[in-house]
């Protein structure tokens, strides 16, 4: 199973108060998981995501989204994670110059309803172990502390709703993880192999079916309209420019989580079936006991891919014995 690139790869590139909310909130008893952002996450949110929000939907985000606190810290991951300019040239170390001001001047742009992305600089770069290239989206540094806001502000919501199976982009979970377990089904007799991965995933996502998907938990329309406009955003290769009909940029900081939600139901009627699959962004295995229950995967797989309007599926079965 291929493992994907890492988060670093790729990004080289209701408020109360959240200034008083503790680096380890805690909610019903227990420490808040260190992954989730203090300053997006009160401890009432915590509590409301614990116990289930009305309608299983969140309907106040953006209020949140523009505070200068989670601003700041965006911009400190932005800044760890490195990486270059963007379309309008400006590089972290001049935007860090006037910090104070360029955030103010963001969150009061993303209050008044004025925030809107620029355009997306695309290169080319080599895939690990192949001759093969894959496209590199690089947003602009501001595009990035705001998707790195979101981000921190949306994946509490959905990392409650994710599977287990899936281990690609997410908190605390990694491709050793993914390893170890294909090891222990492996140890277990699992021996017949469904090994696959979606051609040009990132590059072919249905907006309006991910934005389906998006809107079973998230209802606030400043945030759907923040979304939909990251994945029109125009993408600048060279002297060429377009707007892309579907995808999510590989390289924007707020990809990896959009193409989880996206695949997150495949991953549900995996498990429901009762199918033992690992996935890792859009590589994933199916490990089975006989030949008879991989082709059967293989063909449930198949047709989820086709009903999702997404391109063909690599695939081979491999028998381990």
């Amino acid at each position: 199973m291929s493992t994907g690139s890492s988060d670093e790869e790729d990004n080289r590139q209701g408020r109360e108060d959240p200034q008083a909310v503790p680096e380890k909130a805690r909610r019903g008893g227990e420490t808040q998981p260190s992954w989730v952002e203090p300053d997006a996450w009160t401890n009432s949110m915590l509590e409301a995501l614990d116990r289930g929000v009305k309608g299983g939907k969140w309907y106040s985000l953006t209020d949140k989204l523009y505070q200068l606190d989670l601003l700041k810290k965006a911009f400190s991951k932005v800044k760890a994670n490195g990486g270059g300019s963007g379309t309008d040239h400006v590089t972290i170390e001049h935007y860090e110059e006037n910090l104070e001001a360029n955030l103010k001047e963001l969150s009061r742009d993303l209050k008044e309803g004025n925030y809107k992305p620029q355009p997306i600089k695309r290169k080319w770069i080599p895939k690990p172990g192949r001759s093969a290239k894959r496209p590199l989206g690089i947003p602009t540094v501001r595009d990035r502390i705001v998707q790195t806001a979101l981000k921190d502000l949306l994946e509490p919501i959905f990392e409650k709703e994710f599977a287990d199976t899936s281990y690609g982009f997410r908190p605390n979970r990694g491709a050793k993880d993914a390893l170890r377990k294909l090891q222990d089904l492996l140890n277990e007799e699992y021996t017949y192999v469904v090994d696959a991965d979606i051609k040009g995933y990132f590059d072919n996502i249905p907006h309006d079916t991910l934005m389906r998907e998006v809107k079973k938990r998230i209802t606030d329309n400043g945030i759907l309209s923040l979304i939909n406009s990251y994945l029109e955003a125009e993408i600048l290769e060279g002297t060429d420019n377009w707007t892309p009909e579907g995808g999510t940029p590989q390289g924007a900081v707020v990809s990896p989580l959009l193409a989880n939600i996206y695949l997150n139901p495949l991953d549900h009627l995996m498990e429901d079936k009762g199918f033992n699959m690992i996935r890792y962004a859009d590589d994933f295995v199916v490990l089975c006991t006989t030949k008879a229950e991989a082709r059967k995967a293989l063909k449930v797989i198949n047709d989820w891919v086709k009903s999702a309007g997404l391109p063909y599926l690599y695939n081979q079965l491999v028998n381990l014995t």
